[in-house]
């Protein structure tokens, strides 16, 4: 499933290619893509309008559109978001580039197509057809987005508000760090390579971190995404950037898919768990399997 540097690679992609651009027509192909409303429905409420801006809430992106609406799609598990130049095929010199076969392959997975003004499309592909859109209000997202935690990108990501989260929590540390209530964006990839930069075991309870695990978590969540990011995500199976390419994070990963491997960092040998029904991947012999903190014992009056 595509993670926050996956969504956010086509973000940071897309977002200068459309930005002002208008949406001449949206064909919707799937009725699944946007039920409960009819594709019908979406189409006319999105046809001529302009962009203003794409952006990015966890794994969400938001297509800003002028009149206070926002088209919230989310890629789910083989989602993609790709920027082709219409009915021609790219120059591979031209930058946004889909080669013949993947993009014979992008059109019989495609599930919605926006045609733009300057005769670009912007296509939805999706072979599991699990991704998802729907036009909001601008006034309503923040409530949408309630339930949704705190940014691990943003200022407000702090060892602290790590702490708030997880205090008392017996869950394993890595199924806090997919919980998407408590840090929005992290998914299973990510969070191994998160808790190996760590140095922590993930059935580690949540709530037995001391502050400097916090401060160690806090860095180690920042510093996988930012690789993610910085390499274009990672193209295990499905996932392409907003040109339609593959990214590279795949081939730095530390522990993630190395079962049986050295680990980069003392020499012992990856393994694979299962923990909360997702393969997990992690070194034992250098990721600290954390111990519940004792409850206080009530003082006697």
């Amino acid at each position: 499933m595509p993670e926050l540097p996956e969504v956010e690679t086509v973000c940071r992609q897309l977002e200068p290619e459309l930005q002002g651009r208008k949406i001449e027509a949206l064909e919707v192909l799937d009725a699944r893509w946007c039920r409960p409303v009819s594709p019908r429905t979406l189409e006319r409420a999105i046809a001529g309008t302009r962009i203003e801006r794409l952006g990015r809430r966890g794994k969400y992106l938001l297509l800003a559109l002028e009149g206070e609406h926002t088209l919230v799609m989310h890629l789910r598990m083989t989602g993609n978001l790709v920027l082709v130049e219409g009915e021609r095929r790219l120059d591979p010199s031209e930058g946004m580039r889909l080669y013949e076969g993947e993009r014979s392959a992008s059109e019989r997975y495609m599930r919605a197509r926006f045609r733009l003004d300057d005769g670009r499309q912007l296509w939805f592909t999706d072979p599991r057809r699990f991704g998802e859109a729907f036009l909001i209000e601008d006034a309503k997202l923040e409530e949408r987005f309630a339930k949704l935690g705190v940014e691990p990108l943003s200022d407000d990501f702090t060892p602290e508000a790590l702490g708030e989260a997880a205090a008392g929590r017996t869950a394993p540390l890595k199924s806090f760090l997919l919980d998407q209530s408590r840090v929005a964006g992290v998914g299973n990839i990510y969070a191994d390579e998160a808790l190996f930069r760590a140095r922590l075991h993930p059935l580690s309870p949540a709530g037995s971190m001391k502050p400097e695990h916090l401060g160690a978590i806090r860095d180690a969540v920042v510093a996988a995404l930012e690789a993610g990011i910085e390499r274009g995500g990672a193209s295990i199976d499905d996932y392409r950037d907003g040109r339609g390419e593959k990214g590279a994070m795949q081939d730095e990963f530390l522990v993630h898919t190395r079962e049986g491997e050295e680990c980069p960092r003392c020499g012992g040998t990856i393994a694979r768990i299962v923990v909360g029904g997702r393969s997990t991947y992690f070194c034992p012999g250098c990721q600290v399997r954390l111990r519940r903190k004792p409850k206080r014992r009530r003082s006697r009056s």
